[in-house]
C-alpha cells in the first residue's frame, strides 16, 4: 500500500475542508497541486482505474471550463479524456485523494474515514 496522495488546489473550499480534516486526524499525506502540478497519464489513468463511475466521477461537470466546451465526453476515448485534463486540469472534480487502491473524490467524510481507517489499522498490523 502506498501512502496517500491529495491532489488539491489551495483556493478550492472542498479541499481546504479535506486538508483540515486529514491534519485533525494526524492523517500524512502528500499534497500535488492539481493545476502546477497537473497528475500525469500514468496517475490519471490510475484514479480512473479506481473510480465505480469513471470518466463521470471526476470530471467536474458544473465548472465554467466544462460549460465551455461544447464536447460530449460520452463519445470521447479514454485517451482523449486523458489529453483533454492534461491540457485543461481545471476540467477534474477536487480534491482527489488516493492510498493507491481506494478513491475519494470530493469533500466526503465517509469516504475520508474509509480510506484513513484502513490505514490506520494497517499500520497498527505492521507495527
Amino acid at each position: 500500500m502506498e501512502g496517500l496522495t491529495f491532489y488539491s488546489y489551495p483556493s478550492c473550499t472542498s479541499c481546504r475542508r479535506t486538508k483540515a480534516w486529514l491534519k485533525s486526524q494526524d492523517i500524512a499525506f502528500k499534497e500535488q497541486h492539481l493545476f502546477r502540478d497537473t497528475p500525469n497519464t500514468e496517475e490519471l489513468k490510475r484514479i480512473l482505474s479506481l473510480t465505480t463511475n469513471g470518466i463521470d466521477e471526476i470530471l467536474a461537470k458544473r465548472s465554467k471550463e466544462f460549460k465551455k466546451l461544447s464536447i460530449n465526453v460520452d463519445e470521447m476515448s479514454v485517451n482523449e479524456f486523458l489529453e483533454l485534463v492534461m491540457e485543461k486540469p481545471k476540467l477534474l472534480r477536487r480534491p482527489i485523494l488516493t492510498d493507491g487502491e481506494k478513491l475519494v473524490v470530493g469533500y466526503n467524510v465517509e469516504g475520508l474515514r474509509g480510506i484513513t481507517n484502513r490505514r490506520k489499522e494497517f499500520s497498527e498490523q505492521i507495527s
